[in-house]
């Protein structure tokens, strides 16, 4: 298994589909990398989205009301994986952890990464589905942003009003 992270989630707007797209989290030093999207709904995206970002709702969403179970339950959330894909859809499994027993739950892969994120466990891809499943993506090189940010500050300290006019 290969561990993954989540490199962004594309929500481009009401009644498209948006985009997760997940990269291998191992460094490889190299400047070709593999990205795995999968294609989701406004509403997959929305959990995702409020998992990403930790928000924390007035009232509990599902994914929360299903850790709040498996807490109750002394269950935890071990790992997630992505482990299959047919056509376009993709297959997943959800790992418990209770006590000595492993329970392995079919899951889909938005619910499974949902959960995994909130609960902070990791997520892998099966080898031989990250090959199939993947795409080469291509890094620009790395940015500098302190450089960015002193360049930003000279460009501040040197302007004037009148370079509005």
């Amino acid at each position: 298994m290969v561990p993954l992270r989540v490199l962004t989630l594309v929500v481009p707007g009401q009644n498209q589909p948006s985009i997760l797209v997940l990269e291998p989290s191992e460094e490889k030093g190299l400047s070709q990398a593999r990205i795995v999207p999968i294609w989701i709904g406004t509403h997959e995206a929305a959990a995702l989205g409020i998992a990403l970002e930790q928000v924390k709702l007035p009232r509990p969403a599902t994914h929360d009301l299903l850790i709040d179970a498996l807490t109750n339950l002394d269950a935890t959330i071990d790992h997630a994986v992505i482990t299959d894909m047919r056509g376009q859809t993709f297959f997943a499994n959800l790992v418990l952890k209770q006590g000595d027993r492993t329970i392995v739950l079919d899951a889909r892969p938005t619910d499974a990464l949902s959960l995994a994120i909130r609960q902070g466990a990791p997520f892998y891809i099966v080898d031989d589905l990250l090959e199939r499943a993947s795409y080469p993506y291509v890094f620009k090189e790395a940015r500098d942003e302190e450089a960015e940010f002193e360049e930003f500050r000279h460009f501040l300290d040197d302007i004037a009003p009148d370079d509005f006019a």
